[in-house]
């Protein structure tokens, strides 16, 4: 009887987990986007909108230079995702079940852990007019004083791109190969070989229909977040204009509050920007499925792709070497002392960078780590609730699940997070930091659930099953068994969970008001500065904090199981 109440107790729990998880995955978007929308058409009783109408959006389109941002953000969007995608698609037709594929997996996996801004910064410091890779041909140029160039803040908005591209990248590649297992890769190599077919004509025509399938939220999510990314934006993007997030991003902090009106409508616009983006996506994806049919069916081999793959391999290597050559720049500038151009090093390293920051870092990074690992528990506790609710019943949820999974990924964050800022605002509540935990969560679950949801599903059912043979109740099985055999995946989880936190810009600097900072909101506060000393502490500090994490998401699973080395399989 006791193990009967005890099994409907878990049951209830992991029911409660998905009810709980579905809330804070859709009511804060519709609620953030009805407080969008409400003030767009002139309604906020706060400031004296007490009737509905279009004059935030005649404001709107009237502003100068808007037609530019909007388009500099749809392109930037489109053009870093296509590049993205397609390095990534070469890379893993050409080498897909090689120990190459192996090898650069394991290169790439670290890179998800470094921030969007951290990863901003060192690719600043490696290409400005002052930067290291400048500093390399000087002597070969006789160049003794920095170029006059537009780099980073090209107004093409190229730097971003690139910048877009070297996060991206790696999401989308280890996103591939995770749903890789899912197709027939060896039979499909045999055939396409048997036919005469060069190795991406091969896995491009009988695999990546499929493969994309599998992928495609993913593909949306770097969509929605390319062409409403904000940090980056601030970092590397284009001044004059800049991309309509940007100009958001100004008039929300405008001390004219009437100008919270402005802000709603660009946001509703911001929103069609990213609508429209994806609806130029699809239409992109029917293109390239009639030129794939054509092509297939005009029996083009690509049999000669040699070329090809060294070029892939080549743009992945310098992905990886760029984001790794750009952390130890940061590294280097935050301990350098007088550094003058043209040198390759500094004359002297010092910690008076350090020394002088440590008192500011203090508080931020407290409220950083105090939201992060509130939020990365929440996340790991709803997840492992779901996925238990998911073995009970023996349903994954789908497509649809994905879907809601996707949706605070697909949805712009500057779409819903100035309506829930209004929102929070309107309603007196001075919780700011349980505020800001919740809007966390919102992004954080997500990664969280996706990074578990394999793992959880790949464990030998058998384990449980022989548990509960001999006696064993539900809660048992879960807490003695499943947990421990998880733990590191867990762990893992949660590593991301933390490293999705520490890198949220735009949730904090909202909800936060500029009352709570983190290292992230510090460190692009900096960027308008050119001490890039200080740079260097906040950027490295904030790629540190994902690091150690993961190092002990690694570590703390062999000391646990240091006893049961030899049951390793």
């Amino acid at each position: 009887m006791d193990r009967a109440v005890e099994d409907r107790g878990v049951a209830l729990v992991a029911r409660s987990a998905v009810f709980l998880t579905l809330a804070f995955l859709v009511l804060p978007i519709s609620f953030g986007l009805l407080g969008t929308l409400l003030p767009a058409f002139g309604y906020l009783p706060a400031l004296g909108g007490h009737e509905l109408g279009l004059d935030s959006f005649r404001a709107l389109f009237a502003t100068p230079g808007l037609s530019s941002a909007v388009l500099l953000s749809l392109a930037t969007g489109l053009v870093a995702t296509a590049l993205s995608l397609i390095t990534t698609l070469i890379f893993i037709a050409g080498f897909a079940g090689t120990p190459a594929l192996s090898r650069l997996q394991h290169l790439l996996s670290p890179l998800l852990a470094v921030p969007h801004a951290a990863a901003a910064f060192g690719l600043a410091f490696l290409i400005a007019p002052s930067g290291y890779l400048i500093r390399l041909v000087a002597p070969l140029l006789g160049i003794d004083r920095p170029p006059d160039i537009l780099i980073p803040h090209d107004p093409m908005g190229l730097a971003m791109i690139a910048g877009l591209v070297i996060k991206e990248t790696p999401f989308l590649f280890l996103v591939t190969l995770a749903a890789l297992p899912q197709v027939d890769l060896g039979s499909a190599r045999r055939l396409a070989a048997s036919f005469g077919y060069g190795r991406i004509a091969g896995f491009v025509y009988l695999l990546w229909p499929a493969l994309y399938r599998q992928i495609r939220f993913a593909v949306y999510a770097v969509i929605a977040y390319s062409t409403s990314v904000v940090d980056m934006a601030l970092i590397l993007g284009p001044n004059l204009p800049g991309t309509l997030a940007t100009r958001l991003v100004q008039w929300m902090n405008d001390p004219d509050l009437s100008a919270r009106f402005l802000a709603s409508a660009g946001a509703v616009l911001q929103l069609s920007v990213t609508l429209g983006a994806l609806i130029l996506w699809k239409g992109l994806e029917r293109l390239s499925g009639i030129l794939l049919r054509l092509c297939r069916e005009g029996g083009l081999r690509f049999v000669h792709d040699g070329g090809l793959r060294l070029m892939s391999a080549i743009s992945v290597g310098a992905i990886g070497g760029t984001v790794f050559a750009g952390i130890g720049l940061l590294a280097l500038w935050s301990v350098a002392g007088l550094w003058q151009f043209p040198d390759l090093l500094p004359q002297a390293l010092t910690l008076r960078s350090w020394m002088s920051a440590l008192p500011r870092i203090v508080d931020p990074l407290v409220t950083t780590l105090v939201i992060g690992c509130v939020s990365t528990l929440i996340a790991v506790t709803l997840s492992l609730g779901c996925l238990e609710r998911e073995t009970d019943t023996g349903r994954t949820g789908g497509e649809r699940s994905l879907f809601i999974l996707y949706l605070p990924l697909i949805v712009p964050q500057i779409s819903f997070v100035f309506g829930l800022q209004l929102l929070f605002i309107g309603s007196g509540s001075q919780h700011r930091l349980a505020a800001l935990i919740l809007v966390h969560l919102v992004f954080v679950l997500p990664y969280v659930y996706l990074s578990l949801a394999e793992p959880w599903r790949a464990l030998d059912r058998r384990y449980e099953i022989i548990a509960t043979a001999l006696g064993k109740s539900r809660m048992a099985v879960l807490l003695s068994i499943r947990l421990p055999m998880l733990i590191r995946p867990i762990l893992t989880a949660g590593a991301v969970g933390l490293a999705v936190s520490i890198g949220q810009y735009l949730p904090t600097l909202l909800i936060g008001e500029g009352r709570l900072a983190t290292i992230t909101t510090e460190a692009v506060a900096l960027a308008s500065g050119n001490n890039r000393r200080v740079i260097g502490v906040y950027a490295l500090l904030q790629t540190i904090l994902p690091f150690l994490a993961f190092t002990l998401a690694a570590l703390l699973p062999a000391v646990l199981h240091r006893n049961r080395r030899e049951m390793r399989v």
